[in-house]
């Protein structure tokens, strides 16, 4: 069978990248033939929180990766629309996670769903932080596909809401790319964290809607604050790290509160 996944991967950086990556290789595993067709232009720059966008990560040799679309430019979106016509794939799997997507992923599958059949494969459908116009862009993305894969159970219950479309949950994949498992000892060794003490680790990306504001209030609690638990703060702050600090400061955690930005 031949297949097309539409979304992030190399150079774009993060964990949609890297599943999809996970997911065009399990598909090659299995037998089929897959293309993953990637952004060039994801979020224009002034749109993008963090660092960067992309990964400094070699260029994976072990999977086919076009990158023709721009989030932002129609022109692209047809010109996506006609490179994957070639491919002449049998099932094109479009991967959503932000009403922002909606217009030039849903525009893709528009060109292209009297053709073949496609799969929507949903991390979001209402998105943790609102915006005006969220819900009419997410129902112009549905109404181009046949069915969809949500990742969680709360998704499959907003996408049921939306539409009668088939749609099944299944439970969001590992992660492969961080390589083998280490022992706990190896690993503090690495990190420079005592082997003895106690940690909570908050990991990955820093957004408001993440709730580490309450896990910072409840270090400030006695139960916490009295105890010999430390918190591991690793990641990237898309938000201003400002609140967080003074929240560090206000419940007299330093030194309780590690962060490595």
């Amino acid at each position: 069978m031949k297949t097309v996944v539409i979304g992030p991967a190399h150079p774009l950086r993060g964990g949609i990248a890297s599943t999809n990556e996970a997911f065009a290789r399990s598909l090659q595993k299995a037998g089929h033939d897959c293309t993953l067709i990637s952004f060039y232009m994801q979020y224009p720059k002034f749109l993008f929180p963090g660092k960067t966008q992309f990964s400094s990560d070699p260029k994976p040799t072990d999977i086919s990766i076009h990158h023709p679309i721009s989030s932002i430019n129609p022109l692209s979106w047809w010109a996506t629309a006609r490179h994957i016509k070639k491919l002449n794939p049998d099932v094109i799997f479009i991967r959503y996670w932000l009403p922002f997507m909606a217009p030039a992923l849903g525009t893709i599958a528009k060109f292209l769903k009297k053709r073949c059949k496609i799969i929507g494969i949903t991390d979001n459908v209402i998105p943790h932080e609102a915006r005006p116009g969220d819900k009419q862009f997410t129902n112009y993305f549905i109404n181009q596909c046949h069915g969809f894969v949500t990742l969680s159970k709360t998704v499959l219950t907003e996408i049921q809401e939306f539409t009668p479309k088939p749609s099944v949950y299944l439970p969001h994949p590992l992660n492969e790319q961080f390589g083998e498992a280490v022992s706990r000892e190896e690993a503090r060794e690495k990190l420079n964290w005592d082997l003895d003490k106690k940690f909570v680790l908050f990991f990955g990306l820093v957004r408001a809607y993440k709730g580490l504001d309450l896990l910072l209030k409840a270090f400030g609690e006695s139960q916490l604050k009295e105890s010999d638990i430390e918190l591991q703060i690793v990641g990237e702050f898309y938000d201003s790290p400002d609140a967080y600090t003074d929240l560090i400061q206000k419940h007299d955690l330093t030194g309780k509160v590690h962060i490595d930005n």
